[in-house]
């Protein structure tokens, strides 16, 4: 390596270090939210920017197919990134603020859950479709990384990966849906 840093051996050791670091049981807190959900027919909705879009979409796939079980309802899961149509009329005549936030009001419930997904926690459009959520009694999950952000203090519950590595946190993000997906399952592995 001629003295260069192993950037691999950093990457993957500062990956592992922090998902030693992540709080169990905000993801036993998560489940349950998502479990009374599913068990009360309630919409969960996902959204986010850029890679977090990349999350928010895998996410809804996963609920929607890995966690079929016979004899339990199915997941009603949207994802407000996916219809993109939409977000760019909405962006286009009416600002990029309000790309999610005008579709949840056209299609949440009180009762149901948003999952806001960003890496900064500070992203305009995820804070707008935050505030909006709360005034139509919608549950909010954050997933966020570095300090949390403004949306910490704006959501139910709040995971925050303890990194200020944009890409780690979207790795871990990736990471926390498939456990969500798994604890759906009744914590079992995908395929088992």
């Amino acid at each position: 390596m001629n003295g260069k840093v192993n950037f691999v051996k950093l990457y993957t050791e500062q990956l592992s270090d922090v998902l030693s670091a992540l709080p169990e049981d905000k993801f036993y807190e998560i489940n349950a939210a998502l479990q009374d959900a599913r068990e009360t027919g309630k919409q969960i909705f996902t959204a986010g920017n850029g890679g977090s879009a990349a999350a928010a979409s895998h996410m809804v796939c996963d609920f929607g197919k890995n966690t079929r079980e016979a004899g339990k309802q199915r997941m009603r899961a949207i994802c407000l990134n996916d219809n993109i149509p939409s977000v760019m009329a909405y962006a286009n005549d009416e600002g990029y603020e309000v790309i999610f936030s005008e579709q949840l009001l056209a299609l949440g419930q009180p009762g149901d859950i948003l999952i806001a997904i960003s890496g900064s926690g500070n992203s305009a459009n995820i804070l707008k479709v935050i505030e909006t959520a709360r005034q139509m009694q919608i549950k909010v999950i954050g997933l966020t990384g570095f300090q949390g952000g403004k949306m910490k203090a704006m959501t139910d519950i709040c995971l925050v990966v303890p990194s200020d590595s944009m890409e780690i946190i979207e790795d871990v993000h990736l990471i926390i849906n498939h456990i969500l997906a798994g604890l759906l399952r009744g914590a079992v592995m995908f395929g088992h």
